[in-house]
């Protein structure tokens, strides 16, 4: 079993290091057995970055807090919906069941903070938690003024503890920030606590569901596996899991130009 001290100096080989600030996404599957069970992988990663670092986990929410608009129900499960779904209270609604059992540990963990926005919500913990999660905004959610921008502000990372490149939430930034054309937008109504009752508030983002353009299949694996080819990854072990500590910012910069030349391509492609 991985103990404490153990994922601790994991941590500080692979690169983190006291008062840095890292958004981590985790498959505890891949960690292995933990002795004292899976909040000590979280316990080994803060103890890195202490006393003055914060980590930070994308949470989202459940459905349907954020799906109405979206097409996935008919208009008949809409309107039963909008009559009857309790409005979403950002500090105790469920993380998303889709991001695994990390997500949801880290979200009940005390002294986590969470971001209002629904289906963009991320938790934190540490010094720079409160700013991180601070007037995130409902519109474009995972764009600018959203903690994927405030992290990448202050040369935060990413780290990737075994999980599927794939699922590299900080390239939904980039998608949103690419000087891109057409991007694929949606308009969907958000059950909210306003003035002490629920009122349904429509906002509009860019569509994360099936990206911003008609991507290629695994398009964020591909740009994330070449990036890893870049100076600025480190990578090892934590528990049995392959791990990566990417700077944020290189990435964004490294997967913008990715994205226009395959818009433009597509474009093309459609004429």
């Amino acid at each position: 079993m991985h103990t404490l001290a153990r994922l601790s100096d994991q941590c500080r080989e692979i690169g983190l290091a006291p008062g840095q600030t890292v958004m981590v996404h985790a498959s505890l599957r891949a960690v292995g057995p933990i002795l004292g069970g899976p909040d000590v992988l979280i316990d080994g990663i803060l103890r890195s970055v202490a006393p003055d670092g914060t980590m930070m986990v994308y949470v989202g929410d459940q459905t349907p807090f954020d799906d109405v608009g979206r097409g996935l129900f008919t208009p008949e499960e809409e309107a039963f919906i909008l009559e009857h779904c309790p409005a979403f209270d950002p500090a105790t609604a469920r993380a998303n069941r889709d991001f695994g059992a990390f997500a949801e540990l880290f979200r009940t963990r005390p002294g986590a903070r969470c971001s209002q926005n629904p289906g963009a919500r991320m938790a934190a913990l540490g010094a720079k938690a409160d700013w991180l999660t601070r007037d995130h905004p409902l519109n474009y959610g995972l764009g600018a003024g959203s903690p994927l921008d405030k992290l990448c502000q202050i040369g935060g990372g990413v780290m990737l503890v075994g999980s599927d490149l794939d699922e590299v939430t900080l390239l939904h930034y980039a998608e949103n920030i690419a000087p891109i054309a057409d991007k694929k937008t949606v308009k969907i109504k958000l059950p909210l606590l306003i003035d002490g009752r629920r009122q349904w508030t429509e906002i509009e983002e860019c569509n994360s569901m099936t990206g911003i353009r008609d991507w290629p299949d695994r398009f964020f694996a591909t740009i994330v596996q070449s990036f890893l080819e870049t100076p600025n990854v480190r990578t090892g072990l934590i528990g049995d899991a392959r791990t990566y500590l990417i700077d944020a910012r290189a990435l964004v910069d490294f997967a913008i130009p990715i994205m226009e030349e395959t818009a433009k391509r597509g474009a093309r492609l459609d004429r």
